[in-house]
C-alpha cells in the first residue's frame, strides 16, 4: 500500500491537488507541517493518506461535533477505520469507540482540544502507539486571528505527555503572516515543513452591492439560485430572526442558526440543510466552521463581516466541490457602526485588552476598505493574506463594472474643507451628518447647531449621496481624513494640507454615474435608508489651537483650476463559466438517487457522492462498473456499494433518449 494506492482505492482520484502530495511527503517523512490551503483543496487528504500508511492510530483535533461526523462518515464510507468522542454519543457509543482504541483497531481518532484534559485522554495517550497529531483549523490558537479558542492553547501540554512525540501538522485555511507565527510557536512546530498553496479560488465570483433597499437586492440574488443550496450570513441574532421570517412569509425553504437556539434545534436546523431538506440557512457566524457541504451554491452576507479573515472563510464555504459559486455582500454604512459596537462591546470587548480590541478595530477598517473600494475585489483580498494578484481578475464585481479614472481633487476640497470648517467651530460628525451638510439638508439638526452658516453647506447640493460617501470613505483610506470613536465614529482631519493647496490631484476609479444631477435634485436631501443610520456627533474641543470662525468665512482652497477629461474604462464582459457543460436532466435522476440511498444510510447526500462526481457522471455516462471507476471521487468501496445503481439509472436514461 502506497500513497496513490490509498488515493484510488479509498478516496477515487489518480492524481494530487497542488500542494498535497508535499504535505503528504513531509508528514511521512517525520517532518511537523505548517499547512495553509483554500477551503477545497483537499487539506483533509494530507493527513488522512499519512494516517492511513502510519502505524497506530492518528489523533485529530478538530473544533466541532458537526465536523467530526461529517469526516468519519466519508472516511467510513470510504473503507477507512475512524471515530469520533464528543457529547452527541450514547454511552453504548461512547464505550464502542473506547473499546476499539484499546484494541487498536482505529487509524484515526477526532477529538476537540476542550476535551483534552479529560481523564479518557491519558488513557488513550497510553493505549497505543500516536505517530501523527493533526491540527485542524489551527488558526484558532491565535487570539490575533479572527476564531480564537482558549482550547487550542491545551495542545502542546497533551503532546508532551504521550510516550514518544509525534509528527504535529496543523492546517488552516485563513492565517496571516501575523497568525501563521503564532500557530508555529504555540503549537510548539520544530522547523516545520510550510506550505500556502495560495488563497484563491478562481470558481467564486465575488461582488460588493451597496443597495438602497437590501431586502429588494436579496430577493434578487435569490431569484438567480433558485432550488439552490445557500448561506445568508447576518451580524446579529435579531437580524437572522428578522430575515429568517422574511423568508418564511415568502415560503422560501429556509432554517435559522444562532447561539440563542436551543441545541436541539440549531443540530436540528443543521441537519435540514445538510440533508438537503431545506436550502437556505440564515445565520450569525456561530453556523459554518468545519461545515463539508459541497453544493452550496451562493453565500449572501447580508451585513457586512468584522474583518475579511472571516468573510473569507464565511464566503468559502460556497463552491467546495469546485462548480461556479456567488459570494455577495450587500453592504452600507450602518454595517461599519454594528460592528464596532460589537467588537467594543461584546463579551471580550469592554474589559478585553485594549491592544487586542484596538487590533480587531484595524481589522474592520481593512474589511470597510475592501467593501467600500474600487480596486479588484479579489486582489484585495489576496494582499491581505500577503499573497500578490492580478490588478484585474476578471470574475468579480469591481472588474466587470465600468469604472472612470475620475479627477475628484475638488470634490475632496469641498469635503475636506467641511471637516476643517466644522472643527474651527470645535465640533466634529459623522458621515451621514458631513453629507447632509454638502448637500445643504435643513433638518432639524443642521439648523439646531446652526450648521446652515458654514461656508460649505450646499456646496455639493447637485452630487448623489452615494458618489459622496464613496469619495469621503477614498479619503478615509488615504488618510487625507480620519475616524475616531468607536460607537459613534467622527470623522476628523489627516494629511490634507497639500490637497487644499492643489498641490496634489487625487484620481480614483468611479462607476460612471446613472443619475444626472437634474435628475436627482428631484430626490429629497435623505434617503430613508440614511435616515435609519446613526450619525455620530462630539460636541466637545478637538484642538485647543483652533479659533473660532471669523464672521464671513472663505473656502479654505484657491479657486479651481479646472478638472482634466475622465479617462474611461474599455467596456467589460463578464467571462464566460469555467465548467464544462453537462446533461442537467440526467443531473438532477442522479441527485434523487444520491439522496435516496444517504436517506437509507442517515447521512447527507454528499457523503455518497460530490455534486462534482455527479457533473462527472453526467459527461462520461459510464454503463459499466470498469467505466464507473474511472469517475473523480469513485473508490473501490463505493464502487462496490454504489457502482450498480448508478450506472443501472445511467443506463436506463440512454436507453430512454
Amino acid at each position: 500500500m502506497n500513497k496513490f494506492s490509498i488515493l484510488k482505492d479509498h478516496f477515487g482520484y489518480t492524481s494530487f491537488r497542488p500542494g498535497q502530495e508535499e504535505v503528504i511527503d513531509a508528514v511521512l517523512g517525520g517532518r511537523d507541517t505548517l499547512a495553509v490551503m483554500p477551503t477545497g483543496a483537499g487539506k483533509s487528504l494530507c493527513y488522512q493518506i499519512p494516517a492511513l500508511l502510519l502505524p497506530g492510530m492518528t489523533i485529530v483535533l478538530s473544533p466541532l461535533i458537526s465536523l467530526m461526523k461529517d469526516q468519519v462518515n466519508a472516511l467510513c464510507e470510504a473503507g477507512c477505520r475512524a471515530a469520533f468522542l464528543n457529547s452527541s454519543l450514547s454511552r453504548d457509543e461512547y464505550d464502542s469507540t473506547m473499546e476499539q482504541i484499546f484494541r487498536s483497531e482505529l487509524k484515526l481518532l477526532y477529538i476537540a482540544p476542550e476535551r483534552l484534559q479529560k481523564t479518557e485522554m491519558s488513557q488513550i495517550a497510553n493505549s497505543g502507539e500516536v505517530p501523527l497529531v493533526v491540527i485542524d483549523e489551527a488558526h484558532c490558537v491565535s487570539q490575533w486571528g479572527h476564531d480564537f479558542r482558549p482550547g487550542y492553547l491545551q495542545i502542546t501540554d497533551f503532546i508532551s505527555r504521550l510516550d514518544s512525540r509525534p509528527v504535529t501538522a496543523a492546517f488552516t485555511a485563513t492565517a496571516t503572516p501575523k497568525v501563521r507565527g503564532d500557530i508555529e510557536r504555540l503549537l510548539g512546530l520544530r522547523s516545520p515543513f510550510s506550505i500556502i498553496t495560495g488563497f484563491d479560488r478562481p470558481n467564486l465570483y465575488f461582488e460588493v452591492q451597496k443597495p438602497k433597499d437590501k431586502k429588494a437586492a436579496l430577493l434578487e440574488c435569490l431569484d438567480k439560485w433558485k432550488d439552490s443550496s445557500g448561506i445568508i450570513y447576518c451580524a446579529t441574532r435579531k437580524a437572522v430572526e428578522e430575515m429568517y421570517e422574511f423568508l418564511l412569509r415568502r415560503n422560501f425553504l429556509a432554517v435559522r442558526y444562532h447561539a440563542g437556539l436551543e441545541d436541539d434545534e440549531r443540530r436540528k436546523n443543521q441537519d435540514d440543510f445538510l440533508f438537503d431538506r431545506k436550502t437556505l440557512m440564515v445565520a450569525t457566524n456561530a453556523f459554518g466552521m468545519g461545515i463539508d457541504k459541497s453544493n452550496v451554491s451562493f453565500v449572501i452576507h447580508y451585513n457586512m463581516p468584522k474583518n475579511i479573515e472571516s468573510y473569507y472563510q464565511e464566503a468559502g464555504r460556497a463552491g467546495r466541490d469546485g462548480a461556479p459559486a456567488d459570494c455577495i455582500l450587500l453592504y452600507n454604512g450602518q454595517d461599519v457602526r454594528i460592528n464596532q459596537f460589537l467588537i467594543t462591546h461584546s463579551e471580550d470587548g469592554e474589559g478585553a485588552d485594549s491592544a487586542l480590541q484596538e487590533h480587531n478595530l484595524e481589522l474592520l477598517k481593512q474589511m470597510t476598505f475592501y467593501a467600500a473600494g474600487s480596486g479588484c475585489l479579489r486582489q484585495r483580498l489576496l494582499s491581505y493574506f500577503g499573497e500578490h494578484g492580478p490588478a484585474f481578475c476578471g470574475h468579480c464585481s469591481n472588474c466587470l463594472t465600468e469604472f472612470e479614472e475620475t479627477d475628484i481633487s475638488l470634490e475632496a476640497r469641498k469635503i475636506i474643507s467641511c471637516v476643517y470648517r466644522l472643527k474651527q467651530r470645535n465640533r466634529s460628525f459623522g458621515k451621514t451628518m458631513i453629507i447632509d451638510i454638502l448637500r445643504g439638508s435643513k433638518n432639524e439638526k443642521i439648523k439646531r447647531f446652526g450648521l446652515d452658516t458654514l461656508s460649505t453647506w450646499g456646496i455639493m447640493a447637485d452630487n448623489d449621496i452615494h458618489r459622496i460617501r464613496t469619495i469621503l470613505d477614498y479619503l478615509i483610506d488615504k488618510g487625507c481624513l480620519g475616524q475616531e470613536g468607536d460607537e459613534y465614529p467622527v470623522v476628523t482631519l489627516g494629511a490634507y494640507e497639500d490637497i487644499l493647496r492643489e498641490e496634489r490631484q487625487l484620481f480614483m476609479k468611479l462607476p460612471k454615474e446613472r443619475i444626472t444631477p437634474k435628475q436627482y435634485r428631484t430626490e429629497p436631501f435623505q434617503t430613508e435608508q440614511f435616515r435609519a443610520e446613526q450619525s455620530g456627533t462630539s460636541t466637545g474641543p478637538l484642538s485647543a489651537e483652533m479659533n473660532p470662525p471669523a464672521a464671513a468665512e472663505s473656502p479654505p482652497w484657491p479657486k479651481s483650476k479646472g478638472s482634466p477629461p475622465a479617462i474611461p474604462a474599455s467596456g467589460r464582459k463578464a467571462p464566460a463559466s469555467r465548467e464544462a457543460p453537462f446533461d442537467e436532466t440526467l443531473f438532477a435522476k442522479l441527485r434523487d438517487l444520491r439522496k435516496n440511498l444517504a436517506a437509507r444510510e442517515g447521512f447527507p447526500a454528499y457523503i455518497v457522492f460530490s455534486d462534482a462526481s455527479l457533473r462527472d457522471m453526467c459527461r462520461k455516462q459510464p454503463v459499466s462498473l470498469v467505466q464507473f471507476s474511472g469517475i473523480n471521487g469513485v473508490g473501490s468501496v463505493k464502487l462496490e456499494k454504489y457502482g450498480e445503481a448508478f450506472t443501472e439509472l445511467i443506463r436506463d436514461y440512454a436507453a430512454k433518449r
